[in-house]
């Protein structure tokens, strides 16, 4: 068990760095989440079945389209290296469920796995009328 953590446990040790890096070049482009209302109480799980679309905002803020129109914003506990640049993760889940207590794993563009990221809970928002 011991040598299945460790290698995941150096691959965040050494993304660290990164990570204030990707923070600035996500605000340097101007990456950044669009204006929601929340329109509801936040839930700590969500139907993986029921996911009918994800967009990565930056490297804390994912969105969560729903089948119905629902939609779900999860905004991570920490910032998350590289996924607001690679826009893609994956998880792994044996309940159908996503939960704020799961992992995401952000995808290079190769298809690696990168850095596991913590989620946190899932807000229903609505997206916000601009001017």
């Amino acid at each position: 068990m011991t040598v299945r953590v460790l290698p995941r446990l150096l691959i965040a040790a050494s993304a660290i760095p990164l990570a204030a890096c990707s923070a600035q070049m996500d605000e340097e482009r101007g990456v950044t989440a669009p204006a929601v209302k929340v329109v509801g109480e936040p839930v700590n799980c969500i139907q993986t079945n029921r996911i009918r679309n994800t967009n990565v905002h930056d490297n804390q803020t994912i969105d969560f389209e729903m089948s119905g129109g629902k939609l779900y914003r999860n905004t991570l506990p920490r910032s998350c290296p590289s996924l607001g640049f690679e826009k893609r993760f994956s998880y792994k889940t044996s309940t159908g469920q996503l939960c704020s207590t799961d992992i995401i794993y952000v995808l290079d563009t190769n298809g690696q796995q990168g850095a596991g990221c913590g989620l946190g809970q899932f807000v229903p928002v609505e997206l916000a009328e601009t001017e």
